[in-house]
């Protein structure tokens, strides 16, 4: 990795994160470097393809004076405005670094906007950002998705666009098992971010509060490596959580399993405030701590 940075590299505060879990190693990681100043775009984009990981941030000092902190956001090959698991990781690292928010909630900057995050016992969670575009995906569009994830045009029951930075686009099939069953064509889906959610035959009781494992979700984009399957994805899961609950498809307050395919074990708490705003949860833990030099 050749970095762009004329200055002596530097050793820097990091940790790798595990999003959405409490047991390290069954969630979506996220690395983390919690002083990202004097790192130029370049700099950062270069870190963020060596780690192989689906996204790599970088704290900075904020620029509005409501922000705690703001946050660059980089996945392979680009950055992103905005994304749920590195908020979430980035946030529970800040604070494990010994951060201090200046009120009872969390407030990251970074291109979409100011994020709220709230602590909520041993969960963190992002109010999800208003979509930038809603409604019903083109019927090309549908087509093209039902081909390049094997499925009939009739195995699709709803779709809508999901796009709150990452330009998601939602699909509902009737049962788990056939989220599961999911063999996608790359060459198909190229260019696509393909969100696809089915409901659970049971849904399972889960925690104090009631909340119900009620969904199975897998996500697919395209990068360099060709169609990637995200691990956890709280974008995402932001999105189908205020299409399907402002659709009465969904209740106010569920879990969606993602990650099953991958090994992985993600949990991911959707709620619907009495205020209308959609939050979006889980647990984290931080599995590689210490110094990256750059």
């Amino acid at each position: 990795m050749k970095l762009l940075n004329k200055d002596l590299p530097m050793k820097r505060a990091f940790a790798q994160v595990d999003v959405f879990t409490a047991t390290p190693y069954l969630g979506n990681p996220v690395a983390v470097v919690l002083d990202g100043t004097g790192l130029s775009t370049q700099d950062m984009q270069a870190f963020t393809d060596w780690t192989n990981l689906s996204e790599a941030t970088f704290v900075l000092p904020p620029t509005q004076p409501e922000a705690d902190y703001a946050l660059r956001i980089f996945c392979p090959g680009r950055e992103l405005p905005f994304a749920g698991h590195p908020t979430l990781g980035s946030c529970h690292a800040w604070l494990d670094a010994g951060g201090v928010p200046q009120g009872a909630e969390v407030v990251q900057e970074c291109a979409v906007g100011l994020v709220r995050i709230r602590r909520d016992g041993q969960r963190l969670a992002f109010a999800a950002p208003p979509l930038r575009r809603s409604g019903a995906l083109p019927e090309d569009e549908v087509l093209r998705i039902a081909h390049g994830l094997g499925v009939t045009r009739q195995e699709i029951l709803r779709h809508a666009w999901c796009d709150n930075g990452p330009q998601w686009r939602g699909v509902m099939l009737a049962s788990a098992a056939q989220v599961l069953a999911l063999k996608p064509n790359a060459q198909i889906l190229a260019g696509m971010e393909v969100g696809v959610i089915a409901p659970l035959d049971k849904p399972l009781l889960r925690g104090p509060d009631d909340s119900a494992e009620a969904f199975e979700v897998r996500a697919f984009f395209s990068g360099n490596a060709g169609l990637t399957e995200d691990p956890v994805t709280g974008s995402l899961n932001a999105a189908l959580g205020q299409w399907l609950i402002g659709a009465g498809l969904a209740p106010g307050h569920y879990v969606a399993r993602q990650g099953t395919a991958l090994g992985r074990a993600g949990r991911v708490h959707v709620q619907q405030d009495a205020q209308g705003q959609v939050w979006v949860g889980g647990e984290s833990v931080v599995c590689i701590k210490g110094h990256v030099t750059l």
